[in-house]
């Protein structure tokens, strides 16, 4: 198994931590918290396919830098 390490792998952390609030704030505080999963989902598609990421642009303006293309090896 391999994990990179840089932007993309802060962008997906981000990604399910907010995937997971927004699952928590629909069971115990309204049901519609639910369409934020379904927007971070949306933009996780879009990203995919055009390569445009907002959290992206967002990080980048908090001062985090890119990363190397470093792969480091996990596992055996």
């Amino acid at each position: 198994m391999f994990v990179e390490s840089g932007k993309g792998s802060l962008i997906r952390i981000v990604a399910g931590v907010f995937i997971l609030i927004g699952a928590g704030l629909s069971l115990w505080v309204h049901p519609h918290w639910v369409y934020f999963d379904a927007f971070v989902g949306l933009m996780l598609i879009i990203s995919a396919l055009t390569g445009f990421c907002p959290m992206y642009y967002i990080l980048r303006a908090l001062g985090i830098k890119d990363a190397q293309c470093t792969v480091k090896r996990v596992g055996r």
